[in-house]
């Protein structure tokens, strides 16, 4: 099970850039999330090079290279694309109701500091959230996407999923095939000291999801807690797109809404 921890540490806000880092959300201030304490025994973890793909990200996910772990892709095999399309299929029939924000509410589903200003405001539920660190149910979404329009407060346009930490590609791949999707986490974390936090504000900061430090030793000769790897995999997904390679999108500046 994924045990939900409180930190207290600031997290810069960008242009276009919002972190939602599950178990939970965290935004701003006040994260809650499964820090998987236990990679401190194994150092750092290689995160995505500048180098890597990025044809398919947005410039918020971009901003953190260094501090993000993508699956590679895997060749295809026989039946992945059906299967991805059975998934898809599923999460756009079960989140139809959610259309009216107002039912998501009533279902138990938590808007995440609805009082920021964000390009894509996360719906989360946190029994979903459980469940889903034991299986996969395409038709509970760890969270549902909105965004705010001229015409319409919040308007769906797609899901995230998550699941423990300790999962293996392998049971990522059994889930949404890795072929088709790129599941993601957070790596090479270093939080600055209590006396050093205003480093997260900084035009080019040393901590955080944005900093230049990438690895357990540089991070403990300024005084910082490193993480090896922060909260869970995850996994966006938005079914109403209409070309199926943007339905798998990393792009979360851009719309993805009807």
């Amino acid at each position: 099970m994924c045990e939900k921890q409180k930190y207290s540490f600031p997290l810069p806000l960008k242009p276009a850039v919002v972190l939602t880092l599950v178990c939970g959300a965290a935004l701003a201030t006040a994260p809650v999330g499964h820090t998987g304490q236990q990679g401190h025994e194994h150092g750092s973890m290689s995160g995505m090079d500048m180098h890597d793909d990025m044809s398919n990200m947005g410039p918020s996910m971009a901003a953190m290279a260094g501090h993000m772990y993508m699956t590679p892709l895997r060749p295809m095999q026989p039946g992945d694309k059906e299967k991805a399309i059975a998934v898809v299929a599923t999460v756009k029939a079960a989140i139809e109701r959610y259309a009216d924000y107002r039912k998501a509410l009533a279902d138990g589903y938590v808007i995440a500091n609805p009082k920021l200003k964000q390009p894509q405001y996360h719906f989360m539920n946190q029994a979903n959230s459980r469940e889903a660190d034991l299986h996969f149910d395409p038709s509970k979404p760890t969270a549902l996407l909105y965004r705010r329009t001229p015409m319409q407060e919040y308007k769906l346009e797609g899901v995230m999923f998550t699941t423990s930490p300790d999962a293996t590609e392998d049971e990522l791949n059994e889930r949404i095939p890795l072929s088709i999707a790129r599941w993601h986490r957070h790596v090479n974390v270093c939080w600055a000291p209590a006396d050093r936090v205003e480093d997260y504000k900084a035009a080019h900061p040393k901590f955080g999801m944005f900093g230049s430090i990438k690895t357990a030793e540089a991070c403990a000769a300024e005084r910082g807690d490193f993480h090896p790897y922060m909260f869970t995999w995850m996994i966006h997904i938005f079914p109403y797109e209409p070309d199926f390679k943007d339905v798998f999108s990393m792009n979360d500046d851009v719309a993805h809404v009807r």
